[in-house]
């Protein structure tokens, strides 16, 4: 039975309630994280807490706690639940109000967790990559707060998912930002792009983790715009992200990336991460 945390208390998932009042279910208004689990240790959970404030920030909202309170309530909630690997997800709302767009005053954000297992990645899709689509960036402008508001990504993932594909990548303005849950990369002779971390990108902890590797291992970065008619010239594409790590997408719009299959640079870079990441729980 799943033990989950709200409002300041730890209870069976069945039993958790939340008001139709609450602002998270009416408007949408309020932010998470998700924070994996390798053998019961949060993988680097200072930057998701600090992500977590930035998020808060962005709209406005006091954090509920300090990153101490944090990690105890995450490490409670960890080992009240079963496996050794989870993914912990954490919500902070604005609380319960009438339903008027203006900010309430005084009023308790709502504080939910919750922890599922985190299955490991498919070892097919390792061996063979993902397929995945191009589709516009139809999302806000402010994709660096992590809100739940997610309907555009639910919405893009979706098109993914009738076309056959694991993931949307995201084209806005020509170039490409993000896919639709989850950062994503490509690499041209020997050198990995990614977009810059501004408004249209969420600030991926497992992306900065790939580039510390990568850059630990004297494999150039370029932080900087592709164009979106240069993927069809990409020698490797990739995503990553919290709960799926780093794939390689070989097929992109029904046409092979690369040779069609996890290149070299997406092997060197998942074998460090596979190595290294029970070493930065912290």
């Amino acid at each position: 039975m799943a033990t989950v945390y709200l409002n300041d208390t730890f209870l069976p998932a069945e039993q958790a309630k939340v008001s139709v009042y609450d602002r998270g279910f009416l408007f949408g208004d309020g932010v998470y994280e998700v924070i994996p689990v390798y053998a019961r240790q949060p993988f680097r959970l200072r930057a998701h807490l600090s992500r977590l404030q930035n998020s808060l920030d962005g709209i406005h909202l006091n954090n509920p706690f300090d990153d101490m309170q944090w990690t105890q309530l995450i490490t409670q909630l960890i080992e009240q639940n079963e496996g050794d690997n989870q993914a912990v997800y954490l919500q902070v709302t604005r609380g319960v109000a009438p339903r008027e767009h203006v900010f309430p005053e005084g009023v308790k954000p709502t504080v939910f967790m919750m922890s599922n297992p985190l299955n490991a990645v498919p070892e097919s899709y390792r061996k063979h990559g993902i397929k995945a689509i191009t589709v516009d960036d139809i999302r806000w402008q402010r994709c660096d707060i992590k809100a739940i508001a997610l309907l555009p990504n639910t919405m893009m993932r979706q098109q993914a998912h009738e076309h056959g594909a694991g993931e949307a990548i995201l084209i806005r303005d020509g170039v490409m930002t993000e896919g639709s849950a989850s950062n994503s990369y490509a690499v041209f002779d020997g050198v990995i792009y990614t977009a810059a971390k501004d408004n249209t990108v969420l600030p991926g902890i497992t992306r900065d983790f790939v580039l510390e590797l990568a850059m630990a291992a004297n494999i150039p970065v370029r932080e900087e715009p592709v164009k979106a008619d240069r993927l069809t010239q990409a020698d490797e594409i990739w995503i990553s992200s919290s709960t799926r790590e780093l794939l390689a997408v070989t097929t992109l719009d029904d046409q092979p990336v690369g040779q069609g299959e996890p290149g070299p640079l997406w092997q060197k870079l998942n074998e460090l991460y596979q190595r290294h990441k029970l070493e930065t729980s912290i």
